[in-house]
């Protein structure tokens, strides 16, 4: 049945009937009025590193351990308000979450499901705790709010040990714990009666891990808004992150789907998100791809040289995909290293040693080796100005203390290479630690109302 269910949604998407196509609404003095609409995109972080954690397949004990291990060390609970000082600085209108994650365990065979870490609950108490409350947007029986694939808890599978934790919910040792990924469209509360329509959408391009068994669902929220009157969809979506030697690249065919589901609105249109792309993918045969990049094979030709949006090769490229479909990337400017948003370690204690080098011969000084995250735009928006939020570690505000061993290693070993580079003085016995592992975008936007 499962199979008979994606086959149905896959011809509904294809025939782009999952969202509403409303034309494009008139001003009511039909002048074609402007509004600046500000937009940030950030990536919390599920906590744990998913390619570790493939690693010790088959063992999924070993596995799961390996990540809920991660996920107490990159603590939400400590990590949240960081990011929610960010966002009250700024005060988007929009924010787009990735990764906005549920870890759910349970105590016994039959016993029910409790949530151990909810992360968009946990944000927007945050955000209403630092003065600026987001919630997620919704209207007219539709919510901007899509789960994307989950690993649920499976006994003997995904039996995890945390006393301190477990004993007080299930009165165990151990529990076995599943996560679920999501994609959420948050409004700042004051303009949340400004949502008029809501909704999320599934792409019908899966990667399997182990075909049948495990596969990764991803898909896009969305929501159209009237700020200060004037309309505007934006949504928001994670593209696949794995891929396969001489296969096609999942997260240029999810693109693809993005274009032609929201080809139909005449609405002015933002799309945000961790597309995993980088304008250099697939990376030709010998390139630097220190971060694991998908790399030239039988299925997808390398990047040309100097790829621009009339000659670059889109078929295994997400980035290029939306641009040759007309969108602009709102920047900044994603050829330049200084502007790489991805390369941070697992557990979030500054950059990852084995990608720090690379990053700074690259040009990055904060040890980011791949763009994956924007803010692209089309129908009558106007970039205004861009820039990255919060990953200038460590001396970045978005940072936050923490202190398990590996955390405090990683720290001090950076560190160190950064103050052999700049002459930074190294920090020593403590721990410093972004509050995700993704770079954020905040863009500023004017956008035209259409004239009557």
């Amino acid at each position: 049945m499962r199979g008979v269910s994606m086959l149905l949604a896959g011809m509904l998407l294809a025939a782009g009937t999952i969202i509403p196509t409303p034309t494009a609404r008139a001003t009511t003095d039909g002048t074609g009025r402007s509004t600046e609409v500000t937009v940030m995109t950030r990536n919390l972080y599920l906590g744990a590193d998913v390619a570790e954690a493939l690693a010790l397949l088959p063992d999924m004990p070993a596995a799961a351990q390996l990540m809920w291990e991660q996920v107490a060390a990159t603590d939400f609970a400590r990590r949240a308000p960081v990011l929610a000082a960010q966002a009250a600085e700024a005060r988007p209108d929009v924010i787009a979450l990735q990764e906005a994650t549920t870890w759910r365990c349970t105590g016994g065979l039959t016993g029910p499901r409790e949530v151990v870490y909810d992360f968009t609950g946990a944000f927007l108490a945050a955000t209403a705790a630092a003065g600026t409350p987001y919630v997620i947007a919704e209207a007219a029986g539709g919510r901007a709010f899509n789960p994307g694939y989950a690993i649920g808890p499976y006994p003997r599978l995904t039996v995890v040990r945390d006393p301190a934790r477990f004993q007080p919910l299930f009165g165990s040792d151990e529990a076995a714990c599943g996560f679920e990924i999501a994609d959420a469209l948050l409004v700042r509360a004051d303009l949340a009666a400004d949502v008029v329509r809501a909704g999320a959408t599934e792409y019908a391009d899966r990667y399997a891990v182990v075909p049948w068994l495990f596969e990764i669902d991803r898909g896009f929220a969305w929501a159209d808004i009237a700020i200060d009157g004037v309309p505007v969809r934006v949504a928001t979506t994670h593209l696949e992150s794995m891929w396969a030697p001489d296969a096609p690249v999942a997260s240029a065919a999810q693109a693809r789907q993005l274009v032609a589901d929201l080809a139909p609105t005449e609405l002015p249109l933002v799309v945000v998100g961790d597309f995993n792309a980088d304008p250099r993918d697939p990376r030709p045969a010998g390139a630097p791809n220190p971060g694991g990049q998908p790399e030239a094979g039988s299925a997808c030709p390398g990047q040309v040289p100097a790829p621009a949006v009339d000659t670059s090769d889109a078929s295994c490229n997400a980035y290029w995909t939306m641009l040759q479909a007309g969108f602009a990337d709102a920047g900044p400017d994603a050829g330049d290293p200084a502007n790489l948003t991805w390369g941070a370690s697992a557990l979030l204690a500054g950059p990852a040693l084995d990608r720090l080098g690379p990053a700074l011969a690259m040009g990055n000084a904060h040890g980011y080796t791949d763009r994956l995250d924007y803010v692209f735009v089309r129908n009558d928006v106007t970039v205004v100005d861009a820039e990255l939020v919060g990953g200038a570690w460590p001396a970045d505000r978005g940072t936050w203390p923490c202190d398990a061993p590996a955390q405090v290693a990683n720290t001090e070993a950076a560190s160190a290479v950064l103050a052999a580079e700049t002459g930074a003085e190294p920090i020593a016995g403590r721990g410093v630690c972004l509050s995700t592992d993704h770079v954020g975008i905040l863009a500023r936007l004017r956008v035209d109302a259409p004239t009557a």
